[in-house]
């Protein structure tokens, strides 16, 4: 894997969490709003930034699609996946265990696993 598609599965790594971090954003924000369910949707800014934020990321996983097989671009995701919750305990001071900290770790430790050199 060249060093432009490390980059790129790693942009898009970091911009899964980054969605993410929007979605929560949004659900915290409806607790502001009242009315309809479809009501509070379409006036939830965050959401629809969360919205916007997946289609161009959908597009950036597209092009790393065209540049790398799935089985190696789809590894990168585990570190949007450890990513998450470690935005969620420094921004939203949620709750975070050694476990999942252990867990996260040899998840990490799997990636650098699939995209070593053969």
């Amino acid at each position: 894997m060249s060093p432009k598609d490390m980059a790129l599965c790693s942009v898009f790594a970091v911009a899964l969490p980054l969605g993410q971090m929007m979605f929560k954003w949004g659900a915290i924000y409806n607790e502001r709003l009242s009315g309809p369910f479809l009501a509070r949707v379409l006036q939830n800014y965050p959401l629809m930034g969360a919205f916007a934020w997946y289609g161009v990321t959908a597009l950036l996983w597209f092009y790393v699609l065209t540049r790398v097989p799935l089985s190696l671009a789809y590894a990168f995701s585990l570190i949007g996946s450890c990513l998450v919750p470690l935005a969620g305990w420094l921004v939203f001071k949620e709750q975070a265990s050694w476990t999942m900290v252990a867990g996260y770790g040899l998840m990490i430790a799997g990636l650098f696993l699939v995209v070593r050199p053969a």
